[in-house]
């Protein structure tokens, strides 16, 4: 993996993280193990909204008909993601997911859609039920589509 592909926001401990998982999800065709196994994970890439750089985050999502909705829980954490206000300041997305890359445009979800498909996440696994419940934030939901 390059640099430039390994430059992910956070700290350095994270950064390792993120790259090993980076390159688990590249070598299995989007297949993890551990805490991910049986997940649908894919690799989000977005530029830095202050920086510019390209950066790579794996994040869980959810398929959902002719799109994916992705989760900016950080684990319940007080603030979004850093990937989240990339994806604002620069809409424009590419997306890994299995052994596919392709461009997608992300839009936040709000309201009563937003509820409904954080709710139907939730469901699926329960961790970000605990998410939820962990912040004051609603935690935003975007939805990717495929350009």
């Amino acid at each position: 993996m390059s640099d430039e592909e390994s430059t992910n926001e956070g700290t350095p401990s994270m950064n390792d993280w993120n790259a090993q998982v980076i390159e688990e999800f590249r070598a299995n065709n989007g297949v993890l193990g551990g805490p991910f196994a049986g997940a649908t994970v894919l690799l989000l890439h977005t530029n830095g909204a202050k920086s510019g750089l390209p950066r790579i985050n794996p994040v869980m999502y959810l398929p959902k008909e002719s799109a994916m909705y992705v989760f900016a829980s950080k684990g319940g954490a007080p603030s979004n993601p850093d990937w989240y206000y990339n994806l604002r300041a620069n809409p424009h997305v590419i997306v890994e997911v299995g052994g596919e890359t392709f461009e997608a445009v992300a839009t936040p979800v709000e309201g009563e859609a937003r509820d409904r498909i954080y709710a139907e996440q939730a469901e699926l696994r329960p961790q970000f039920a605990e998410y939820e419940s962990n912040t004051t934030r609603v935690i935003p939901v975007v939805e990717l589509v495929r350009v």
